[in-house]
């Protein structure tokens, strides 16, 4: 995947990406978000070999570009009924809460829809996740369950998920159409 529209571009990660990433997903602060106050623990090894291996018409973890600096990761798993599961997190604390999020997405759920045919797009953002819900709503995702207490996170603090999910023709863009 190659994605750019102004200073925002989305690639598919690489495996020489591996160490960047892991130094993200294995900061606690970077990842409490998600409900890993310890980070993940992703050995950079495991991660090159995964993104090796990555077959971009299934699967596949991107890296956020903002003016060509990193910023962030997000990623796709499609299902064979083409219902897609994203995920994002701009890692930069700096990039965050300045609308980068929905641009990106928009870029992000565009190409999904009309390069990959994905006929419904789902994501499940922490209940305390308020800002994460906020953007996903305003993008036209429906909110369609809360799961209550549906895993421990690592501190052993029961956490809940909130799902939601868009159809295409549900989809409020934040930037022009890619050309």
């Amino acid at each position: 995947m190659e994605l750019e529209w102004k200073n925002i571009r989305i690639r598919s990660a690489k495996p020489q990406d591996a160490a960047l990433i892991c130094s993200w997903w294995n900061d606690g602060e970077v990842m409490a978000h998600a409900g890993f106050p310890r980070g993940i623990g992703t050995l950079e090894k495991d991660l090159a070999a995964d993104i090796a291996a990555q077959d971009e018409s299934r699967k596949c973890l991107c890296v956020i570009l903002y003016d060509d600096t990193p910023i962030g990761e997000m990623n796709y798993r499609i299902s064979e009924e083409k219902t897609a599961e994203i995920g994002i997190n701009i890692c930069k604390k700096v990039y965050q809460n300045h609308g980068l999020g929905k641009q990106v997405l928009s870029l992000f759920i565009g190409a999904l829809l009309s390069d990959f045919g994905v006929r419904k797009i789902t994501v499940d953002p922490n209940l305390e996740n308020v800002r994460a819900q906020h953007v996903y709503e305003q993008l036209g995702f429906r909110k369609i369950a809360v799961e209550r207490d549906s895993w421990r996170d690592q501190l052993g603090q029961l956490r809940s998920a909130v799902l939601y999910e868009m159809n295409p023709q549900d989809f409020v863009s934040y930037i022009e159409p890619r050309a």
